[in-house]
Order: C-alpha cells, then sequence, then structure tokens
C-alpha cells in the first residue's frame, strides 16, 4: 500500500518513467532476444555491447575536449555497437574460421577504447551508470526512444517473419529457396546492437547480454514455435523488469542487477520445470 501511494506522489516521476521504459522494452527484448538465442550469437551481440562503450567514450571525449556538442553518448553508443556487430557479421560470413577470434577482439578493444576515452574526459562521468546501468534515471526523451527502437524492431519482424524462421532454423535451405540469408543475418544483427545501446540504460553494459537472452532463454522451455517464443519472452521481460524495479526499490538495491538476478532465478526454475516435464514424458 505504501508503494501504491508514493508512485502517484509527483516527485515519482522517475519511477513511473522506469515502468514505462521496462514496459516499452520488453517488446523488443522479446523479439530480439529470441532470435539471438535461436540464432546462438550471444557471444556477437556481447561484442557489440562493450564496443559500444567504445562509442561512448569517444563521442563524450569530442563532446567535451573538441566542442563537437551534437556528438552524444547514445550516438557513439549507437555507431559503436552496430559498426562492430555489422563487422563481426561480414568477419563470420567471409571467414569462419576466425569469428572467434574476431569477437574477442572487438569485445577486449570497446571495452579499453572507452575506459581510455572516458578517463581523459574532462568533468564528471558517470562510470557507473555505463557499467551497471540505472533505468530510474531515464527520462520521457528515452520513452520516445524506445517506441522508435520497437517500432524498428516490429515492421522488420512481421514483413519478414517467414524468412527469419527459415533462416533461424536452416540457413542452407533457406538460401536454396531464394532467402537472402547474409543481409537478413546483417539486419539482424544491427536490430540486436540497437537494442542493446537501449539496454545499457536500463542495466548497464555488463548485465546487458543477461537481459537480452534470459527471457527469451526461459521461454524456450515452455513453447516450440519461434512466434511464441516471441511472444512469452516480451511477457517474462516485461515481468522481470516491473518486478525488478520494485525490489529494488522496495529493499533500496541497484535496479539492474536486480531484474537480471530475478531472471536468472527464473530461467533455473524454468530449466528444473522443463526436465521435470521431459522424464515425465518419457516415462
Amino acid at each position: 500500500m505504501e508503494l501504491l501511494r508514493d508512485f502517484f506522489l509527483p516527485e515519482m516521476v522517475f519511477l513511473r518513467y522506469a515502468l514505462l521504459i521496462g514496459v516499452l522494452s520488453s517488446i523488443a527484448l522479446g523479439v530480439i532476444g529470441t532470435m539471438v538465442v535461436t540464432r546462438r550469437i550471444s557471444s556477437i551481440a556481447g561484442a557489440s555491447a562493450h564496443a559500444a562503450l567504445g562509442g561512448v567514450g569517444v563521442a563524450l571525449f569530442l563532446q567535451r575536449v573538441c566542442l563537437w556538442g551534437w556528438c552524444s553518448a547514445t550516438l557513439g553508443a549507437v555507431v559503436g555497437a552496430v559498426a562492430s556487430a555489422l563487422l563481426v557479421g561480414v568477419v563470420s560470413i567471409c571467414a569462419r574460421e576466425r569469428e572467434d577470434t574476431i569477437i574477442n577482439v572487438v569485445w577486449a578493444l570497446g571495452m579499453a577504447i572507452g575506459l581510455l576515452f572516458l578517463d581523459r574526459t574532462p568533468g564528471y562521468v558517470d562510470w557507473q551508470g555505463y557499467l551497471f546501468g540505472n533505468i530510474l534515471l531515464l527520462s520521457q526523451h528515452e520513452v520516445y526512444m524506445t517506441l522508435v527502437l520497437d517500432a524498428v524492431v516490429l515492421i522488420p519482424t512481421l514483413f519478414f517473419y517467414n524468412s527469419l524462421l527459415a533462416m533461424s532454423f536452416d540457413g542452407t535451405f533457406a538460401e536454396l529457396r531464394g532467402v537472402r540469408v547474409k543481409l537478413l543475418y546483417l539486419a539482424l544483427l544491427a536490430l540486436t546492437a540497437l537494442t542493446i545501446v537501449l539496454l545499457i540504460n536500463v542495466v548497464g553494459i555488463i548485465l546487458v547480454i543477461a537481459l537480452l537472452t534470459l527471457p527469451a532463454a526461459t521461454a524456450g522451455c515452455f513453447t516450440r514455435h519461434l512466434w511464441s517464443t516471441m511472444v512469452l519472452a516480451t511477457v517474462l521481460s516485461w515481468l522481470f523488469v516491473t518486478f525488478g524495479l520494485l525490489v529494488s526499490y522496495w529493499y533500496r538495491m541497484p535496479s539492474g542487477p536486480a531484474i537480471v538476478l530475478l531472471a536468472g532465478v527464473v530461467y533455473v526454475a524454468g530449466l528444473a520445470v522443463s526436465a521435470w516435464r521431459g522424464r515425465n514424458q518419457r516415462r
């Protein structure tokens, strides 16, 4: 009751924005997270997340030292994440034996470049905000950004769902049927990178892959179709973000780790239930 009363206070607008962004971000999380888990590209997503920190560091340095006022941290994160995702994707297509190497290189260089530029940037820089996120500091601007991201993710998914489905489970067969698998794969990587930039504000760079993959992985324990996995992953993402926020507010905990910890506990429970059901069916 105390939380419900506090929720409608004028000074609690930050909590209302946080819960709204949690609902909206769950759409992109459910759709893209399902594709990331199905295609097994979480390592590429991880490299993009850490390369985003490099983009943030460079952008803030240019903004404050070179006085490029238009060069925002968000723009830097988008450029860094998308460029790294496409780089790794092109290398994985053209030289598959070097995919693991380029992923590790991008992962390490992204973090190193970001931390070096942040260290050389004058003024106060919230390092922990980028590393661990803080959804409670988001504003109306992030709400609009999340709406745009949802549209960018949903529209191509609806139009190319059958092609994405074929690519996810049998890329070779899809290519033989005329599906432009390589182009779709690169587009998926770009959308994943954009979703990661959004998640950096919610849970930070270190925890971003967990929130991207755990809802979809949990949903996969109970569904058999790609579309149903996306729907259930969206619902689970919303529940994780909402209840993680409420728990962190109630017990004065960091919001990002609370959200991911809740998602991890539910995922382990989902695995246990799935294993129990499978054993009973075999009997």
